[in-house]
């Protein structure tokens, strides 16, 4: 049997499914449930936060032969044919490949005709921000005045590009990136649901490095559960991910708060034997000394001084700005660990 990708296999169904959009399923489905559907909406925000997936929904909401409180019941046939992708009245519309006015205008003259299968026709247009000028003319004229039976659902993860004229005739819906404890806790669910284990730490490794975005937790996670056997550990993770150990990084945040230069440049070497990404650790870095401010802003008793973790911060952040662009990274990430440190030039 062909393998499914965990993301596409455990897509959300129904609004309230969304992970970490609530404010966005409650207003949709209060929409939905008082007949109040809009003819136009605009989801913005970053990538993998569920904007396409909540399109997908409302385009079956809307179309359901026996909604369950404005919810879609997945079961009649035209949920079936828009879950499948095999519905006519439903199209999704890549903005990217599909940017000029002649798409437009074929757009346009297709919102003239009656559903063939549905009760609404829904056009999905992803990355709606990469349609021309005139493309957005185009479009602009068919969202001022829609028929009845045709909706627009448009997402894009930079609004700012898309004009004021489309913008204000849209309902917007800003998805905001997902807390790491909840993506910890859906992938708790996740690792449940495939019959696996996991061990905590290694959950939260992945968690803290999808920043935010469900889709590419999730995408991570089913990388390191293809590369175990066994329980998930976190060792597995920092493996398939590149990134170091807890114990590696704290002792390289030790050598830069005790000054000790040449077991930095000795770090830095194992990074580079290792094949490790230079900037991938010092963000690393830049988090766990992070960490020991917040932990010390608390009241806790920290291996960093307040006031060493601030020089270090700034110093590591103008160190990562120069490794983004840098030739030469293990020297770049040399040079911005020891001045960390505070290495007298003599």
């Amino acid at each position: 049997m062909e393998y499914t990708a965990l993301y596409r296999k455990y897509r959300p169904s129904r609004l309230g499914d969304l992970v970490g959009q609530q404010h966005v399923a409650r207003t949709l489905l209060n929409a939905l449930q008082s007949k109040h559907v809009a003819h136009a909406y605009i989801f913005t925000g970053p990538r993998g936060t569920g904007k396409t997936s909540a399109a997908l929904i409302m385009s079956r909401a809307v179309n359901c032969e026996h909604p369950i409180d404005g919810e879609p019941c997945g079961e009649c046939a035209a949920c079936r044919r828009i879950m499948a992708g095999a519905s006519m009245d439903v199209l999704e519309i890549d903005a990217a490949s599909n940017r000029g006015i002649n798409e437009m205008r074929d757009l346009r003259d297709g919102v003239k005709y009656l559903p063939a299968q549905e009760k609404r026709k829904v056009y999905i247009i992803d990355e709606v921000h990469m349609l021309t000028t005139e493309a957005f003319n185009a479009l602009l004229k068919t969202l001022e005045e829609p028929p009845e039976h045709v909706m627009f659902i448009m997402a894009t993860t930079e609004p700012h590009k898309v004009p004021v004229t489309i913008l204000s005739r849209c309902q917007r819906f800003d998805f905001h990136r997902i807390a790491q404890q909840q993506l910890f806790e859906h992938l708790q669910k996740l690792v449940s649901l495939e019959g696996r284990t996991a061990d905590d730490s290694s959950l939260r490794v992945i968690a803290r490095r999808a920043e935010g975005g469900l889709r590419d937790a999730v995408s991570l996670l089913d990388q390191c559960l293809v590369a175990s056997d066994g329980e998930l550990s976190a060792r597995t993770v920092s493996s398939v991910l590149g990134i170091v150990d807890e114990k590696f990084m704290l002792a390289m945040a030790e050598a830069i708060s005790e000054h000790d230069g040449l077991r930095i440049v000795r770090g830095v070497e194992l990074l580079a034997a290792e094949g490790r990404d230079m900037r991938l650790f010092l963000q690393q870095l830049l988090e766990f000394v992070r960490e020991q401010l917040l932990q010390n802003m608390s009241g806790q008793k920290t291996l960093l001084t307040r006031q060493r973790a601030m020089q270090m911060l700034r110093d590591l952040v103008e160190g990562d700005q120069r490794l983004r662009f840098s030739l030469t990274p293990r020297l770049t990430l040399e040079l911005a660990l020891l001045q960390a440190a505070r290495m007298p030039e003599e």
